[in-house]
């Protein structure tokens, strides 16, 4: 069965899946200014680093190719124009690194563009077209990043387990890490979906992944689209899985996706990751973070520098969703949002948590899967060698 698609994309168009509406409804809005990619990402209609990297790199070349740099004059002019867009956008989700990775390539794509000897209208036609051929190809390359996560992923859990079809592993998963936050496959769900496909995966187990539930409303959603055999379970209820059904269901491991993974290894990403890590470690259970080498920020040392974003206190108390009528059917024409707590009563929302490097098994990429050292640290020189070097081989 074919995969979610969050992203609809044709030159000079851009279509986003709204993530708040899902699962009841599936409803697609255009994207055609910045603006709009930044509200899309900003409210979470759109989510998941790969998925907001690709949506504000394709938003801004659909307002290139639509005629939004008409006023420059100047090949500088049209550059300086493309930055603050795009510097623009990177303030939408700052703990993504993605985001921030394909605003670096962007810049460097426009400054590479062959204009010398060219004359005003022509330079800027080609900085312009240098800028949107960049921008599909950070699409294009997700797809492949993701399959390949799926393969290594899974590669590396059935020599750990030496699972067969005959002794399949189950694993928990948390927030969403598909289809619907990547541009297909998925990171962390791309290696359940690759586990499934090798007759390998026994079960899967999803958290609801409070407070915006990703977990529940769109993970469950997408095991059940591709009937993945899966559980929900509420986020405090891993402990109690692992104590009473590891051994009977064969709980390898714990997958999750990532935000930003720093040089140490140390992983921001949705909030109630760090909790896992720790429940893991105790129950003997593999604890895996699945992240295209874009998601690694080689120039941030340890979690501690990482920027995390805190979210407004209505996302605690409140809560949206589409009215169950008496007999029990879902009335998908009606949505209402209900208060769940007393709205008077103080909120701290952060929207990720840092797991330590020294909780984590394995980093999966799609250039293969790193695992910790003797000295009991991660090195990524090997997965990508030419960052490495520019960006630690220089201090």
């Amino acid at each position: 069965m074919a995969t979610l698609q969050a992203i609809r994309y044709s030159r000079g168009q851009l279509l986003v899946l709204d993530q708040l509406r899902l699962p009841h409804e599936h409803r697609y809005d255009e994207v055609k200014t910045s603006e709009e990619a930044f509200d899309a990402i900003r409210s979470m209609r759109v989510r998941g680093a790969p998925a907001i990297a690709i949506v504000a790199a394709l938003a801004h070349a659909v307002e290139l190719h639509n005629g939004a740099c008409d006023h420059t004059s100047t090949p500088e002019e049209t550059i300086q124009h493309i930055d603050s867009r795009l510097d623009y956008l990177k303030e939408s989700r700052p703990t993504a690194v993605d985001l921030s990775n394909a605003i670096t390539l962007l810049k460097l794509a426009v400054r590479a563009a062959e204009i010398e000897g060219l004359a005003h209208p022509e330079a800027k036609a080609a900085i312009l077209a240098a800028y949107i051929q960049a921008a599909e190809t950070i699409l294009e390359k997700d797809l492949h990043n993701n399959t390949s996560i799926g393969a290594h992923g899974a590669a590396w859990l059935q020599q750990q387990y030496a699972a067969t079809p005959e002794r399949p592993l189950s694993v928990l998963t948390h927030c969403n890490t598909g289809s619907l936050a990547t541009s297909g496959h998925g990171t962390a769900l791309g290696i359940i979906r690759t586990l499934q496909a090798n007759n390998l995966l026994k079960h899967a187990y999803c958290t609801e992944t409070r407070p915006y539930n990703q977990g529940s409303r769109l993970t469950s959603f997408e095991l059940v689209y591709e009937g993945i055999p899966a559980t929900l379970i509420t986020d405090s209820m891993a402990g109690a899985l692992f104590n009473l059904h590891r051994e009977r269901q064969n709980i390898g491991a714990v997958i999750v996706g990532a935000d930003r993974v720093v040089r140490n290894g140390d992983t921001a990403n949705k909030i109630g990751t760090y909790a896992l890590a720790v429940l893991a470690r105790h129950h003997g259970v593999k604890f895996v973070v699945a992240a295209p080498t874009t998601s690694i920020d080689l120039a941030t040392e340890t979690g501690a520098g990482i920027k995390i974003e805190e979210r407004k206190p209505e996302e605690l108390t409140q809560i949206s969703g589409a009215v169950v009528r008496p007999d029990g059917t879902v009335d998908l024409s009606r949505t209402e949002r209900v208060a769940i707590a007393d709205q008077r009563i103080s909120v701290w929302n952060p929207a990720f948590d840092v797991t330590p490097h020294d909780l984590i098994d394995a980093v999966v990429t799609e250039k293969g899967t790193v695992v910790k050292g003797a000295n009991g640290k991660f090195d990524f020189s090997e997965v990508m060698p030419e960052r490495w070097a520019e960006t630690v081989g220089k201090q």
